[in-house]
């Protein structure tokens, strides 16, 4: 909800997807910088600690945001809760493997993402409404509200239920260097990080342009907007809730390439389609195969990266494609400005199909060897 009242309230006061870009990009770029540096941090500090304190934070930046009237204080106070948001996701992520067993792992991941996005897919269009009706401020009042829910619950979470092993410290510059060398040693780690890296730069493209295509493209207005975004979290929740039953029968690496297939092909119908009913279809689609995808992609890291170093890796994983994301922001808002919303969905489609044969290319050794596993 909070997502789509920043880019509504940002576009009415500016009519600009420069703007745009920029709120986009002030939630990033504090992600970029303090997880590459302080990624440490989440693994030498107590995740619950970590994950208490950002959602305070975020709640006072959307508890002040109804207060603020100039479109540089909304991207300052954006810029915040990225901030926050570079401590919260990778504690979160790493901590799930200390939460439940290894053979639930894969299901403990669907779930948590199937939750995420469940609200993705009723948000969007609650806060089209809201917006038509109240403006966007009663939507940073609501969000507001679910972060102090949020802490509400975690503090509720046994400390050492996020963390059985703490990192110990060998000065900062190793911290640093010993999470970035377990992407060398590691093909899976490397995997994760060059395959999604494509298809985030797309995720960056359509966020740009996707309300653009809604309501200039399609001439659907806020509502479509928020049809576009429901349309992709209905999607998103279909493909997380069969992530464990599609890996019951096979592993993670062998089925990992083939994800980004309906992903893609999402993206590269939306742009095409002649009016927001089969744009929303498309985007189901698309968001489906982002669905696999992505859960996919934080399984394998997961399970490569041991307890010790893991809040480091999913910094760094997150901080790189953040910085990516933030570079298709840019490209977005010049492709969006000087070719419309149709051909940068036809970018982003291209990026994404690259991001499945980069996976393929990476995983080939290792699905080889899956192959004469199972066959002895």
């Amino acid at each position: 909800m909070a997502t789509i009242a920043l880019t509504v309230d940002i576009q009415r006061r500016t009519h600009s997807p420069w703007w745009i870009s920029a709120v986009w990009l002030a939630t990033l770029v504090p992600t970029v910088l303090i997880g590459l540096t302080a990624g440490p941090l989440v693994d030498r500090l107590p995740r619950k600690t970590l994950l208490v304190g950002a959602d305070l934070a975020r709640l006072v930046v959307f508890a002040v945001l109804p207060f603020v009237h100039g479109a540089g204080a909304i991207v300052a106070l954006a810029g915040v809760a990225g901030i926050a948001n570079s401590f919260f996701r990778p504690a979160v992520l790493a901590g799930v493997p200390n939460l439940v067993p290894e053979e639930e792992l894969a299901n403990g991941t669907s779930l948590l993402q199937t939750a995420d996005w469940a609200a993705t897919a009723l948000g969007p269009v609650l806060a089209g409404a809201l917006i038509g009706a109240s403006g966007p401020h009663v939507v940073y009042w609501i969000n507001a509200a679910t972060f102090l829910f949020s802490a509400v619950l975690i503090l509720r979470i046994r400390r050492s239920f996020l963390q059985s092993e703490q990192g110990i410290t060998r000065g900062y510059w190793p911290d640093v260097r010993d999470g970035l060398s377990e992407f060398a040693r590691s093909r899976p780690l490397l995997t994760a990080l060059l395959a999604l890296g494509c298809a985030v730069l797309a995720t960056g493209l359509v966020n740009v342009s996707e309300i653009f295509l809604a309501t200039k493209t399609l001439h659907a207005g806020a509502l479509g907007y928020g049809a576009l975004w429901s349309g992709s979290g209905l999607g998103l929740v279909t493909g997380s809730i069969l992530v464990g039953t599609v890996l019951e029968r096979r592993s993670a690496v062998s089925i990992y390439p083939y994800a980004f297939i309906p992903w893609a092909l999402g993206a590269l119908f939306a742009g095409i389609a002649p009016n927001v009913t089969l744009a929303t279809i498309a985007m189901v689609l698309s968001g489906f195969g982002n669905g696999l995808t992505f859960p996919i992609t934080v399984l394998i890291i997961q399970r490569a990266a041991p307890d010790r170093v893991r809040g480091r890796v999913f910094a760094v994983i997150i901080s790189t494609h953040n910085a990516l994301l933030g570079l298709a922001y840019v490209v977005g808002g010049a492709l969006q400005e000087a070719y419309g919303a149709r051909w940068t969905y036809g970018v982003a489609s291209a990026c994404i199909f690259a991001g499945g044969l980069t996976a393929y290319a990476l995983t080939r050794s290792e699905r080889a060897e899956l192959a004469v596993s199972q066959a002895a």
